[in-house]
């Protein structure tokens, strides 16, 4: 589908970015990545799964945090894009161009991931010191911010403490993405119990438009966040979940992470499909309209 459009400024592992004058387009595709590898396959309608629950919590933080976003009607598209509309219709934003700071906001609410990892290896998690004895899954105390580098497509992004973020970016901002990270998380990790999803952990995005600092990218979708049914949670093991942590598993018992990653079975596609427009359907109380 993107082939057709003109040249992207930036092409992300998901999300191209186009030159709209003023103002960008970002698109999100189909692609799937995983290990920091883009996949060959990709997944069919995801990109508009993506951008609709995207818009479904940057709508619902409004009152507490700004955002870049613009307009997601075609009709606003720039001339150019124009004959791509029906394409495009779903998967856009047209957003305020943003100074993006490299900084992946990562916040844990649940023992899970690389995170469940690095506790099992020394007992802490991006040098939060954890009780002892605690089991993968379990919900932690206080959710942790444990920041990463923004690496480029192709390389692994790095973990680092508060101390490297304050002497990459400042005391101020290290501090502002901080608060606003963990005060975001625990809004939507509250809203998404009453609707029967854990909130395991997320990653947002900042950046700042004329000297503000803004939510940005994507918010809260199955590419950015661990979603887990409440209802099956049972600490002790892996969870299942409504986000590519199936993908991710079929790639560890099919891959031996050499060379280029395996296509995808047409079975892991269509259920990965389900389970990001089940997440959606689920915490919005919508049924999804394609």
């Amino acid at each position: 589908m993107t082939e057709q459009l003109p040249k992207p400024i930036y092409r992300g592992k998901v999300r191209d970015l186009y030159d709209a004058g003023e103002n960008l387009l970002m698109v999100a595709t189909d692609r799937i990545s995983a290990f920091d590898c883009i996949l060959p396959d990709p997944v069919p309608g995801k990109g508009i799964v993506l951008t609709q629950l995207s818009l479904f919590w940057f709508d619902r933080f409004a009152d507490v945090m700004p955002n870049h976003l613009i307009s997601t009607d075609v009709a606003d598209l720039p001339r150019e894009f124009a004959p791509f509309a029906k394409e495009l219709d779903g998967r856009i934003m047209l957003v305020r161009r943003a100074e993006m700071l490299p900084v992946e906001c990562i916040v844990r609410g649940y023992l899970a991931g690389s995170g469940w990892a690095e506790y099992r290896a020394t007992g802490q998690v991006d040098g939060y010191a954890l009780p002892a004895g605690l089991r993968e899954g379990d919900r932690l105390l206080e959710p942790l911010f444990t920041p990463s580098t923004k690496a480029p497509v192709g390389e692994h992004d790095q973990e680092e403490n508060f101390e490297q973020l304050v002497r990459e970016i400042g005391a101020v901002n290290a501090a502002d993405l901080r608060k606003c990270s963990l005060g975001l998380y625990t809004r939507a990790r509250d809203y998404a119990a009453e609707r029967g999803i854990i909130i395991a952990d997320t990653k947002f995005e900042f950046g700042f438009v004329d000297g503000r600092l803004v939510l940005a990218d994507e918010v809260l979708t199955p590419d950015s966040s661990r979603f887990w049914p409440a209802e099956s949670w049972a600490p002790g093991g892996p969870q299942p979940s409504f986000d590519k942590q199936f993908v991710r598993d079929w790639l560890k018992a099919n891959w031996d992470f050499t060379g280029q990653p395996p296509r995808l079975p047409e079975d892991v596609i269509a259920r990965t499909r389900e389970k990001y427009v089940a997440a959606y359907e689920q915490l919005t109380g919508r049924a999804f309209v394609w």
